[in-house]
């Protein structure tokens, strides 16, 4: 499948943008909730990096494969 440099470049952005908000947001978690807070949006930051990840590198396949 082929895909666009548009395509491509908004991929890439998105992940960037996904990366930096759930890093930003686990530094920004105050002290004083449950373990359960913690753990809960640990696992959600977890996987949306990840997500971002993916998303990156799909993206920055799809540029490099554009002549």
């Amino acid at each position: 499948m082929q895909m666009s440099r548009k395509i491509a470049g908004f991929l890439v952005a998105v992940a960037v943008f996904m990366i930096f908000e759930w890093i930003n947001l686990g530094f920004n978690l105050a002290d004083g909730h449950p373990t359960a807070f913690y753990v809960v949006h640990g696992v959600l930051i977890g996987v949306n990096i990840l997500l971002g990840v993916a998303l990156g590198v799909i993206g920055l396949r799809g540029l490099a494969k554009r002549p």
